[in-house]
């Protein structure tokens, strides 16, 4: 599979505002191709990327053998560099297109509500002409890398379209190990009033190919009390390592953030509240990006092939939450989602796999198969019916684990097996309520049979 990953650096030789007037016409140019995409559609549909752009370019573009073009660009935007335009054409064209798209959908849902005589108030989608984007700059033509800090980039300077040389931060660089990646062309891009060069790199990576008998996993709970609880596992059952993962200062200082948020709302209604929200999700990075290295460096620490979570599916929200507990139970169900993203895209360049289970009932059954257990008011202990206390996450982890091995043994067991062993271990059958000793009756109910 091929992955890719981005690196910056920040451009420390220029000031800002000379790349203003740069990303200010790269935008008009934009605005200008995405209506003539938006206008010619009919023709230009169904077009490959190639075909396209040389069809805009005859609709827009002045040349010896197309001397009257259809639109004027060039009278617009004089001397504008060919591969910046057809960089803008591509970009218009995913625009353009991805309206269309929503559009088509929002028809085909307005006649089906139609059909079925109910009341269809939802509004049409409209295709915005205005982008916030920022410019490729094809290496040759538009960038020129002299040593791995410097560069120069045509920029549009006073009027003209002139070559600058600019030096970057290359820190980011020093401490990837980009040696087998194929880098693509940069990017010029704007965060606040800083202006940064982004490289993206790609490589084709093949994850392992391990037999399921010999494969380690590692088991993640995302739970309600920590950020995320693990458990390394063997084929067999075996738990070869426990993790526990949190940022209880972090957390504390983000239900902190939203307590005011809520009580700003509350006494001048609704508001945007940019800087409450820009500390909270600063802190939401954080914990999402500092529990997704833990997990990787747990599972490389005990050479995982496999990491496992739950699979999340839709936001629920329990009965009786508003307010600021309303809040806070998005944004956990945010970081959620948000660390299974960055773990997936570590693993993947570590050559691990990433599967997912059922959720259901993994933390109310206990992993020794006594049954459903009583969780404290904290919901962070777990009482069994046999009276063990244990913690509730790590006891979620070992089920999610052994959901996991159950259901890829079954893949590769004929019909007669399957049946032969669910006669053996009748608590098989229902998927939903497995659990760590259902995997270890499963190991050896083969043993039994002589096998």
């Amino acid at each position: 599979m091929k992955q890719t990953k981005t690196i910056k650096g920040k451009i420390i030789s220029s000031g800002a505002k000379i790349f203003d007037p740069t990303l200010t016409i790269y935008r008009e140019a934009l605005s200008f191709i995405v209506d003539v995409i938006n206008n010619e559609w009919s023709n230009l549909e169904g077009l490959s990327t190639k075909e396209l752009v040389n069809s805009v370019e005859k609709l827009t573009h002045h040349t010896k053998t197309n001397p009257s073009p259809k639109y004027d660009f060039d009278s617009i935007f004089y001397k504008f560099p060919c591969y910046l335009r057809r960089s803008a054409i591509s970009k218009g064209y995913g625009i353009v297109k991805s309206y269309r798209s929503n559009y088509q959908n929002w028809l085909d849902e307005k006649v089906k509500a139609l059909a079925d005589d109910k009341r269809f108030k939802k509004q049409p989608p409209v295709l915005s002409v205005e982008h916030e984007t920022f410019p490729v700059f094809y290496k040759g033509n538009m960038f020129e890398k002299i040593s791995s800090n410097r560069a120069k980039i045509k920029v549009f300077l006073n009027s003209d379209w002139v070559w600058e040389t600019i030096t970057f931060n290359d820190k980011n660089f020093k401490n990837r190990d980009i040696t087998d990646w194929k880098e693509n062309n940069p990017t010029l891009v704007k965060i606040g009033k800083k202006y940064f060069i982004t490289f993206s790199y790609e490589k084709e990576i093949k994850l392992n190919k391990i037999k399921l008998g010999d494969q380690v996993i590692v088991a993640v709970d995302l739970g309600l009390t920590n950020s995320a609880v693990c458990c390394a596992m063997r084929s067999d059952g075996t738990v070869i390592g426990r993790k526990f993962i949190n940022q209880p200062i972090e957390k504390d200082r983000m239900n902190t953030k939203i307590n005011k948020l809520k009580k700003a709302q509350r006494n001048s209604g609704y508001i945007d509240a940019p800087n409450y929200w820009r500390r909270i999700n600063g802190l939401q990075n954080h914990i999402k990006v500092n529990t997704a290295v833990e997990i990787i460096a747990f599972a490389e620490e005990r050479n995982a092939d496999v990491i496992v979570f739950e699979y999340l599916g839709k936001m629920k929200l329990p009965k009786g939450v508003y307010g600021a507990k309303k809040l806070r139970h998005k944004v956990h169900f945010w970081n959620k989602l948000g660390i299974q993203n960055k773990v997936e895209e570590m693993a993947h360049y570590r050559k691990m796999r990433i599967r997912r289970v059922n959720a259901k009932y993994t933390s109310a059954l206990a992993f020794d198969g006594s049954g459903e257990v009583q969780r404290n008011d904290k919901k962070d202990l777990a009482t069994f019916r046999n009276g063990k206390v244990y913690h509730a996450d790590l006891n979620a982890s070992y089920n999610i684990g052994a959901r996991y091995f159950i259901r890829e043994k079954f893949k590769s067991f004929s019909e007669k097996k399957r049946l032969t062993i669910e006669a053996k271990v009748p608590q098989l059958l229902a998927r939903t309520r497995l659990t760590l000793a259902s995997l270890i009756s499963l190991h050896q109910a083969p043993r039994t049979n002589g096998a």
